[in-house]
């Protein structure tokens, strides 16, 4: 798979410093045959594409020549790559998103050290994991919008960013100040988001409708389980080694992939490599009418709405739509609820039950259990009930409050979870029904945030990077919140009182789950941005 490494960056850098012929790309090359359109002596507006077979045409645009895919079998578009192509660079999305994710909550089972050899409280050392939640929900709205301009594309965000979130690593690891740590975890959380602000649309780049669902699923499973393996991989080690061992796990897991990514991560965006590929052409031909219709489009951006829709637009759009706000606000909830373990887990599990630091890991895998369940359920219902229910809607013009439907059970899920570890989690009942708690509630919040991922891009598709960034940005601010909030209000209120109000929050949502489902698409006709 040649191809593979001849787009990926080191691929892109070795032809521009050399003109070695085992990366060139089809353009590139003397002896190819360029379809008539592209041709520097273009007579017709079609031909034949040597390679694929099959007729291929130009549009053009006011004496511009547009260059598009050369067939619809052009095996650089990235929904013509073979499955194990795709399958790579998706396994490389996944795992770069589990990095990222792991890394917020490894630096947990650090935090008894740190009160310890910094004299800091327990709340000043979870500021630790809230400002990396923070500033990965900040970074997207910078990171989203960028990945959209033709000329960057997704993978020059990915690959600079990552590197510098692995370099970041060594001074996390060898940091001796506590203010040094929060700046440092700031800003790994930062330059770790790009994967949460784009991964999504880097693989619907190259999967269609029918297998988007499923592989979103998958992704989204990796990126919420990522944060509860952190207390297991880092527990036992911190244990033995010290709290920096926690930054030199996440260093160890984060630069191969970053090395993998380098060598081996082609460029996804359909608008970058067609105007590469008219750069490439008008290089070779030297007719300055070839361009990309992206490339046309880049050149009418406006820098200032560009930032008023990455900014402004969003919040905007929550504030006009009441249902818009209620999705976000409810996935912010289910955040919230989910980082409010990394305090109350310590709190149940050693200070009543006496687990270690690496049995207090062991007990996350509680979350794993219900994302399993919770992932089986959701491609159940994809697979068996999906295509019945939404086969009655004309599929040009599905509502997006149909694809909720998961979602209307799902709520229902997370309170009754809660309530099960509230009242459950004490020494005369044994830590395994506490836990079967944790599985349920996680159940329930895998599939109602999978509901609303699927169902926020349908309602105002224009602007759907935008929302999915201030969602992203509503979600770190409620979690952070959360991890802050909680051993004050765990502690006040005690494990039961307090679980049982962020399940009482979460019962109020129920009513507002039903009601988007019915009422949704009235309220979203209502709004200035709806487009028909």
């Amino acid at each position: 798979m040649l191809d593979i490494f001849r787009d990926s960056p080191a691929g892109r850098i070795l032809r521009f410093l050399s003109n070695t012929t085992r990366a060139r790309c089809f353009e590139d090359d003397p002896n190819s045959c360029l379809p008539a359109p592209y041709s520097d002596a273009a007579t017709t507006s079609s031909s034949r594409d040597p390679e694929a077979g099959t007729m291929v045409s130009a549009e053009v645009k006011d004496n511009i020549t547009v260059v598009i895919w050369y067939s619809d079998t052009d095996p650089e578009n990235p929904y013509n790559w073979s499955s194990g192509k795709k399958l790579w660079v998706g396994m490389l999305l996944f795992v770069y998103t589990f990095a990222v994710y792991i890394g917020s909550s490894l630096y947990t089972t650090s935090e008894p050290e740190i009160v310890q050899i910094f004299g800091v409280s327990d709340i000043a050392a979870a500021v630790g994991l809230t400002i990396y939640v923070l500033a990965y929900g900040i970074g997207p709205m910078l990171w989203s919008p960028l990945s959209e301009i033709p000329a960057v594309g997704r993978n020059l965000p990915y690959i600079t960013t990552l590197f510098l979130f692995v370099v970041l690593c060594v001074p996390m690891s060898l940091v001796n100040n506590f203010a040094g740590i929060l700046v440092l975890r700031f800003l790994l959380g930062f330059f770790g988001s790009p994967c949460l602000a784009t991964g999504g649309a880097s693989y619907g780049d190259f999967y269609g409708p029918v297998a988007m669902p499923y592989v979103i699923a998958m992704w989204g499973g990796g990126a919420t389980l990522a944060p509860a393996l952190g207390p297991l991989v880092g527990g036992f080690a911190v244990e033995k080694m010290g709290w920096r061992w926690s930054s030199w796990e996440l260093l160890w897991l984060s630069g191969p992939i970053w090395v993998l990514m380098f060598f081996s991560m082609p460029e996804t965006s359909s608008d970058n490599i067609l105007l590469r590929r008219a750069q490439r052409l008008r290089a070779r031909t030297g007719r300055q009418d070839l361009k990309s219709e992206s490339e046309m489009r880049q050149s009418w951006m406006d820098a200032q709405q560009i930032t008023a829709d990455a900014l402004i637009k969003p919040w905007e759009i929550n504030a006009r739509d009441p249902a818009v706000l209620f999705s976000t606000f409810y996935t912010a909830l289910t955040y919230a609820i989910f980082y409010s373990f990394f305090e109350s887990f310590p709190l149940v599990y050693q200070g009543i039950y006496g687990f270690n630091l690496g049995e207090l890991g062991l007990a996350f895998l509680a979350v794993l259990v219900g994302l399993f369940v919770a992932i089986a359920l959701l491609c159940a219902y994809l697979y068996f009930l999906a295509p019945k229910q939404l086969g009655k809607y004309d599929k040009n013009n599905i509502p997006p409050e149909a694809r909720l439907w998961p979602g209307l059970t799902a709520t229902f899920l997370i309170p009754i979870g809660q309530f099960i570890f509230a009242w459950t989690a004490r020494a005369s009942i044994h830590w395994i029904v506490s836990l079967l708690g944790v599985a349920i509630t996680m159940c329930g919040i895998f599939i109602i945030t999978q509901s609303m991922f699927i169902y926020l891009p349908f309602t105002y598709a224009r602007y759907s990077g935008s929302l999915f960034a201030a969602n992203g940005l509503a979600r770190s601010v409620l979690a952070g919140a959360a991890i802050l909030f909680s051993r004050p209000m765990f502690q006040a209120l005690k494990i039961s009182g307090g679980v049982s109000l962020l399940a009482g929050a979460s019962v109020l949502c129920i009513p507002g789950m039903y009601t988007l489902y019915h009422y949704g698409a009235f309220l979203r006709k209502r709004s200035r941005f709806a487009v028909s």
